[in-house]
């Protein structure tokens, strides 16, 4: 997490803002829905990416319309990292990317 949005996401009012949008969406991943996969949602992500010019904006910060309920493989290929963060071996032994 970046310095300047520790205290942010931190705070009382982005626990309880998270929370409700969770529920509001079922709880499921957004994305992974819309391809017909049933994936347990575990990242609230803001899609106007948080930034030390908006962390005061609630228009940002906390606008429903901003925020999307994401797995973490989803949230992951959002910010560039691999798809999957796992994967086996040719003896099928697991291990982080």
């Amino acid at each position: 997490m970046k310095e300047y949005a520790k205290e942010f996401y931190s705070s009382k009012t982005w626990q309880r803002c998270r929370e409700g949008y969770r529920k509001s969406v079922g709880g499921l991943c957004e994305r992974c829905l819309k391809q017909g996969r049933y994936t347990p949602g575990v990242i609230v992500h803001h899609k106007v990416h948080i930034s030390p010019e908006n962390i005061d904006d609630p228009n940002v910060t906390l606008d429903w319309r901003n925020l999307e309920l994401v797995c973490r493989d989803c949230h992951a290929v959002e910010h560039g990292a691999a798809e999957h963060r796992y994967e086996a071996d040719a003896l099928g032994k697991i291990s982080a990317r």
